[in-house]
């Protein structure tokens, strides 16, 4: 059985709900205790009113529970989050210098299974893939827990930021020109 901090089960409540089709509580709650965590009605209530839960009617008839925007907890954090993209074997979060640390812990937290784990650096974070081949659907999850797309370019921060500051890379070489010759005098 998982520790169950309610920061850890809210944060299983919101993925749940994010992948879609609970329409009761008492789903949501069977859905949890497949996942190891134990939870009361009352206490389920509650998680659902911090995050910003609310039932809503299907398309198709009946109703289910979605969150609001920013309504599963790493809407704080969401901002600190510059781009998530993926090659074939990982993950690489940009963030906003020193965020790093505060947001791999928040992707550890929200338990998703196609993740094995995160490494934080000052601004960057390596996520590892549960399975090979599984970095692009990872970083789908990952920028749905931020509310960003995927696919900018590793180094890219999403639109409407400012852009890197040049480093070396991508300059051309200083060019030199020749030292003047001394005049000669007679």
């Amino acid at each position: 059985m998982n520790p169950a901090t309610p920061e850890r089960r809210r944060l299983a409540v919101a993925r749940i709900l994010r992948a879609g089709g609970i329409a009761t509580q008492d789903a949501l709650l069977a859905a949890l205790r497949r996942e190891g965590f134990r939870a009361t009605q009352a206490t389920l209530s509650r998680d659902l009113a911090r995050l910003g839960a609310r039932r809503v009617s299907r398309p198709g008839g009946g109703t289910a529970y979605e969150l609001a925007p920013g309504g599963d907890g790493t809407s704080a954090l969401a901002g600190l989050v510059r781009a998530v993209a993926a090659n074939g074997s990982l993950v690489v979060i940009r963030t906003a210098p020193g965020s790093a640390p505060a947001v791999a812990r928040a992707v550890d937290l929200a338990r998703l299974p196609s993740l094995l784990g995160t490494l934080a650096g000052d601004d960057t974070i390596f996520a590892a893939p549960a399975r090979e081949g599984g970095a692009p659907p990872l970083a789908a999850e990952v920028a749905g827990l931020f509310g960003l797309p995927v696919g900018a370019p590793a180094g890219g921060l999403r639109p409407g930021a400012p852009p890197p500051s040049p480093g070396r890379r991508g300059r051309s070489p200083a060019r030199r020109r020749p030292a003047p010759s001394p005049a000669r005098g007679g």
